[in-house]
């Protein structure tokens, strides 16, 4: 493994464990009624929010450089494919 792809996945934890942890601050900072006030500022709300997307951007980044299609989405094993593939082989003996 090259310096720069260990550099990479380096990082890549980094992001993945700064992601986390500031989710879950979030999530243990936020009050399970919706009626009550959040203890955070509107400011730090906005910091956070700011994180969140620098992180993103940097992963995307990370993923460009890597050759990596970040459009790609995970998918169920049971479904249904959207695409409909019909071998150019199975027409031409329906003859």
């Amino acid at each position: 493994m090259s310096q720069e792809s260990t550099q990479f996945t380096v990082e890549k934890r980094i992001l993945i464990a700064m992601r986390k942890t500031l989710a879950n601050i979030v999530k243990d900072v936020t009050p399970a009624n919706r009626n009550l006030q959040s203890p955070l500022k509107d400011e730090t709300i906005e910091d956070i929010k700011m994180c969140f997307n620098l992180i993103s951007a940097r992963e995307r980044e990370i993923a460009k450089e890597a050759g990596v299609d970040i459009q790609d989405r995970p998918h169920f094993i049971d479904e249904p494919n959207a695409k409909n593939v019909v071998s150019i082989k199975s027409i031409m003996t329906k003859k």
